[in-house]
């Protein structure tokens, strides 16, 4: 190759493929629309831990996918190394919650839809799936459930503390039992009438239970 050939490059015509208005614009609204999925994740995250870092991570994979996908599509044969070299990517990063996944996609999903010129689609559609994110995500159960853990002291006390639940519950169902010489621990799931919680200390005071613990949870029970 010549000294002359390098001024030839491809590498240089490739510089104009993608127009500066057109990559100033796929930005622009990638970042807004990740921010939009940003908020509609920090407004339905019903974990322990929140984590600040996933939220602008949904924003940087939106306008990263933008990037890439606006490079893919001015050049075939860049898709085809683009393809090869994400091939080898590995994520290591374990998704803890089962709806995080669901905004990956969403956010990758955006930036796909936006490099390829659809704007209406990735604008509505991300509206769209935000107002339903937001309405079932976020719906309240009309009936709270809890699991209480009550620990006896024999069967008779164990009979007692059962029936004492069902009468001030809707519904009371045993999800796990573990008995031990003197000892009987119980781990049931209950539906509250009302929002009242004195109950517990009631049970907790009952003659042969050692100790009565009601705990809240959102359903999702191992056991």
């Amino acid at each position: 190759m010549s000294f002359s050939d390098i001024f030839k490059s491809n590498f240089i015509d490739n510089v104009t493929s993608v127009s500066i208005l057109d990559m100033a614009i796929a930005l622009a609204l990638a970042f807004g629309l990740g921010m939009f999925i940003f908020l509609v994740y920090k407004k339905t995250y019903s974990g322990v831990m929140y984590s600040a870092s996933f939220g602008t991570t949904l924003v940087a994979l939106t306008m990263i996918t933008t990037v890439v996908i606006l490079a893919v599509t001015s050049n075939v044969v860049l898709s085809l190394g683009m393809v090869g070299a994400l091939s080898i990517v590995r994520f290591r990063t374990a998704i803890k919650e089962p709806l995080d996944i669901a905004f990956l996609f969403w956010s990758i999903a955006v930036g796909i839809v936006l490099a390829a010129g659809m704007i209406p689609l990735a604008v509505i559609g991300s509206v769209i799936i935000g107002i339903i994110l937001l309405v079932f995500v976020n719906r309240k159960a009309h009936k709270n459930p809890y699991i209480v853990v009550v620990r006896c002291d024999g069967h008779d006390s164990e009979t007692k503390a059962k029936s004492f639940l069902d009468g001030k519950a809707e519904r009371c169902v045993v999800k796990s039992k573990t008995a031990q010489k003197g000892a009987v621990e119980l781990n049931m799931e209950i539906r509250l009438k009302d929002d009242n919680t004195d109950f517990i200390n009631t049970l907790a005071d009952m003659e042969g239970v050692q100790s009565a613990v009601l705990v809240s949870y959102n359903g999702d029970y191992m056991g």
